[in-house]
């Protein structure tokens, strides 16, 4: 009896130290997954901020933003490139644009706009004052609103590189992201929870953390249950506790197993979740924290040097246009494939978003595999039974000592891609000093160009029309000069740098009024203006000109506005709609430089040009064989639609007298007369009448 009532004993000793072994390790799960699940949410929570934060950083510091939220097209550019995304944009579901003055700029909410101060109150100027102290680090809150809780981030709208502490102040570009349903679902699954909610007060029966505020009063709490793994693991473990109380070693080994199989379950919940920030949904490759934490470690080790190659896909914009979305997921797959085949085993592989990848090699690699990869991608691709063909262009950059992080590199690839992608696409561009240099020398001149139209530094020359029979001048071609102490600068290279910049609005309406002014003397004559095809992009464009014609009362009949065939490609609707909108109040149009592109008779049917310049290339090939039949045959299709032809490019008798015989009616050139001042043209009208 004492011997059983020992074992008894011992029995009953060891079955209560296995129940509380049990009741501790089963609590001890569950606090573990708590803690699991409490570092998880707060990460998500961290996360959110990041990425908003990041997401207004990359659109707020931003030299392009800056000019053109510093220009007269800020609206237009604020409300396309930020507030009409909104309406699909994962990332943002908000989007304002504050003035340095407090007004709004734009504002949208889903692709619609709203008025924001009444949305957010006055929390929306004190989280604008918030983001002016914060320099380039967006300042990042809470904020309750009308459609629910909301991370908001404010920021600077303000050029990437550091142009001195007078610069300022600036435009402030706010983001919103809605904590959603949906936006709570995607946590769900990204960090392995389970069951969000947000609620106004804590709760004493739900996991919770609070979201405060930028005045650090918690304005709601981010909630969920607990799993209770523990007390899983206790009802399906109690069965055999009380069926094998003998078996207490087996139990004990079951217990760490089972322990084993949580730890591994939350080690695969954390490489889930880590994989998931770093790597592309759609192609499974590195995104760009990814590749660009990878970079980083690579050049903090020290490690052999390193090419970075960006490449950007030609042509992607109009796979999506013409074929939907489900077609470009589709080719950007292909595409990752196809590039990953010609990358060594080592590379670093990402996709940075949208259409542009970033491969990393030694410096060891293949010196062509830049050039091999355009190659590869300019093969046509097969989806659906479509034959596609895209491009793409690359731009590559070397690690070295001065570039001390990813992001120099990344910003020295884009530069020399940018230049790729300007030298035509489908290149390949390594970056070097010069595109430093040439980049500092666009900038300097862009700024000359910008003082210079302020200032009226840009006179206008006129080049004489005369008629082709009568040999009498009929008009004038107004022609931007800009002579600036350094030195003449021609058109070719000032009038693109306007385009790029912006200014061309600008400096084609100071012409056009600089050039009425002086006609309104020369009564009887013709005026000829170019303009840009970015002008005829301006949906205000045709109203302004009527303004200038009205202001100045000169007569619209005497105004032909010349353009080239590159409007009738890039925008053919809005130059329809602008030249209807002149030729109403009688000013006609000219389609200048004929037979150097690929101008075709029914865009000239369309568009009903009132004149037709020809080319100075056919009339230079009138010495060449067969440059006259194709000069008579050109003319005579003007002729055919009631055209009238001007030539340009006249330079000696034998040409003028071959053009008239063609029936040309007007002709320029340096035999007619060269471009000169207005001073000068008036003294040739009055010697001419004399």
């Amino acid at each position: 009896m004492v011997v059983t009532g020992f074992f008894l004993v011992v029995a009953s000793v060891l079955a209560i130290l296995i129940a509380i072994a049990v009741r501790d390790m089963t609590s001890s799960a569950t606090a573990i997954d708590d803690a699991r699940a409490l570092h998880a949410a707060t990460a998500a929570v961290h996360a959110l901020e990041s990425r908003l934060s990041a997401t207004l950083r990359d659109n707020s510091v931003w030299d392009d933003g800056y000019k053109q939220i510093v220009s007269d097209k800020a609206k237009e550019f604020a409300d396309s490139t930020w507030g009409k995304s909104t309406d699909d944009n994962p990332l943002f579901d908000l989007s304002v644009v504050v003035t340095p003055q407090g007004a709004i700029l734009s504002s949208y909410k889903k692709g619609v706009e709203f008025d924001p101060h009444h949305f957010f109150g006055p929390s929306l100027l004190a989280n604008v004052a918030a983001a002016d102290k914060s320099g380039r680090l967006p300042a990042v809150s809470f904020m309750k609103t009308p459609d629910g809780l909301a991370l908001v981030a404010a920021g600077g709208i303000q050029p990437y590189a550091d142009l001195g502490p007078n610069l300022g102040p600036f435009s402030t570009l706010v983001f919103a992201k809605f904590m959603s349903n949906d936006a709570l679902r995607q946590i769900e699954e990204t960090f392995d929870l389970n069951d969000l909610r947000l609620a106004k007060t804590w709760s004493d029966t739900l996991l919770d953390i609070p979201l405060a505020g930028a005045d650090g009063r918690t304005l709601a709490y981010l909630q969920w249950p607990s799993r209770n793994p523990g007390e899983m693991i206790y009802q399906q473990a109690s069965g055999y506790l009380l069926a094998a109380a003998l078996v207490l070693a087996t139990f004990l080994v079951g217990i760490l197993v089972t322990g084993g199989l949580t730890i591994r379950m939350l080690q695969r919940s954390a490489d889930k979740s880590r994989y998931r920030a770093t790597h592309d949904a759609l192609s499974g490759l590195l995104n760009r924290a990814g590749i660009l934490g990878e970079l980083d470690l690579s050049i903090a080790a020290k490690q052999s040097r390193l090419r970075l190659h960006l490449i950007d896909l030609d042509g992607f914009k109009g796979v999506n246009d013409a074929w939907g979305h489900a077609v470009g997921d589709e080719l950007i797959k292909l595409v990752a494939e196809r590039v990953r085949e010609l990358l060594p085993r080592d590379a670093l592989f990402g996709r940075l978003g949208g259409d542009e990848f970033a491969a990393v090699t030694g410096i060891g690699a293949d010196p062509a595999l830049a050039q091999s990869i355009t190659d590869s991608l300019s093969e046509p691709f097969f989806i659906g039974g479509r034959t596609i063909e895209i491009g793409a262009s690359i731009g590559t950059v070397t690690s070295i000592n001065d570039a001390g992080d990813a992001l120099e590199l990344l910003r020295r690839a884009d530069m020399a891609l940018y230049a790729a992608k300007d030298s035509g696409r489908g290149r390949v561009v390594e970056y070097t000093a010069d595109l430093e240099r040439d980049r500092e020398n666009s900038a300097e001149l862009e700024d000359r160009l910008r003082r210079a139209i302020i200032n009226g530094e840009i006179a206008v020359a006129y080049q004489p029309l005369v008629d082709a029979k009568a040999g009498r001048l009929v008009g004038v071609e107004a022609l931007a000069q800009w002579v600036p102490v350094t030195g003449t600068v021609s058109p070719e290279i000032f009038i693109p740098v306007a385009e790029r910049s912006g200014l061309i609005d600008q400096l084609g309406m100071q012409v056009l009024k600089s050039a009425i002014d002086q006609a309104k003397q020369w009564d009887g004559l013709a005026l000829s203006v170019n303009v840009s095809p970015i002008q005829l992009r301006n949906p205000n464009f045709g109203a302004d000109v009527i303004k200038v014609l009205k202001a100045k009362a000169f007569d619209a009949r005497r105004l032909t506005l010349e353009i080239t065939e590159g409007v009738l490609m890039s925008n053919p609707d809005q130059a329809r709609r602008a030249i209807e909108i002149l030729r109403n109040v009688g000013v006609k149009f000219a389609l200048d430089d004929f037979g150097c592109g690929y101008a075709s008779i029914g865009a000239l049917r369309t568009f009903g040009f009132d004149r037709m310049k020809i080319d100075r290339s056919l009339v230079n090939a009138l010495d060449n064989q067969g440059g006259a039949d194709v000069l008579t045959a050109t003319i005579s299709l003007a002729h055919a639609l009631n055209i009238p032809v001007t030539a340009e490019g006249v330079e000696t008798q034998a040409q003028a007298d071959a053009l008239t015989r063609s029936g040309c009616d007007q002709l320029q050139g340096y035999l007619i007369g060269r471009p000169m001042s207005a001073a000068k043209l008036t003294a040739l009208l009055v010697s001419t009448a004399a």
